[in-house]
């Protein structure tokens, strides 16, 4: 339609109409942020607010307050995920209420293997090294040892195996604490640990 087209008096129902053709243009759609936009923005303006306050701080206060706020934020993200989280939400312990011989740990291993059920198999062939590592006297008996103080102190006491320790200690952290999915693999590493130390 033509500026010259465009009559010089509208009626009413011809202005309505004009101005609903008119607004319905992509041009005026609106700009408004999507709900992540404002929350993002959010944030923003209230870390600005943290800043302007700052500029009344001296400057050691204000970088001691956000070297502060940093340290408390990657506290809370590595208690909730990192190994810490899942070391405090399972205890980190190798061992649960029974006590079995190591040879009854890797039976247990041996059938949970056989069941395909490899991340019992990975948790009781860990159990059996660890057990088996008791029973000769190179770990003393104590509850509540977690996995990477039987790698410490067992790769201590035999620096030759310290390493293949560390790496049984890993895989059984990371597929029993972690949710890493166990392999045949992994577990053939293991029952080979397991016949080094009683080696």
């Amino acid at each position: 339609m033509a500026v010259s087209d465009v009559p010089v008096d509208l009626g009413r129902d011809d202005a309505r109409e004009a101005a609903a053709r008119e607004l319905s243009n992509p041009a005026y759609v609106s700009d408004d942020p999507n709900p992540l936009e404002r929350a993002i923005q959010w944030i923003l303006e209230r870390l600005g607010e943290l800043f302007a306050g700052a500029g009344g701080m001296s400057g050691i206060t204000a970088v001691t307050t956000l070297v502060v706020l940093a340290v408390i934020i990657v506290i809370v993200v590595r208690l909730r995920t990192g190994r810490t989280g899942r070391a405090l939400r399972s205890g980190g312990k190798v061992f649960g209420s029974t006590v079995l011989t190591a040879d009854e740990h890797r039976a247990a291993a041996e059938r949970a293997a056989a069941a395909g059920d490899l991340a019992e198999a990975v948790r009781e062939r860990f159990r059996a090294v660890v057990r088996e590592l008791e029973q000769r006297g190179v770990l003393d008996p104590r509850a509540g040892r977690t996995v990477d103080e039987v790698a410490l102190e067992a790769g201590t006491a035999l620096p030759v195996l310290a390493n293949d320790l560390r790496g049984a200690a890993v895989q059984f952290d990371d597929v029993w604490y972690g949710g890493r999915p166990a392999t045949a693999e992994g577990y053939r590493q293991l029952v080979s640990v397991d016949d080094r130390v009683r080696g």
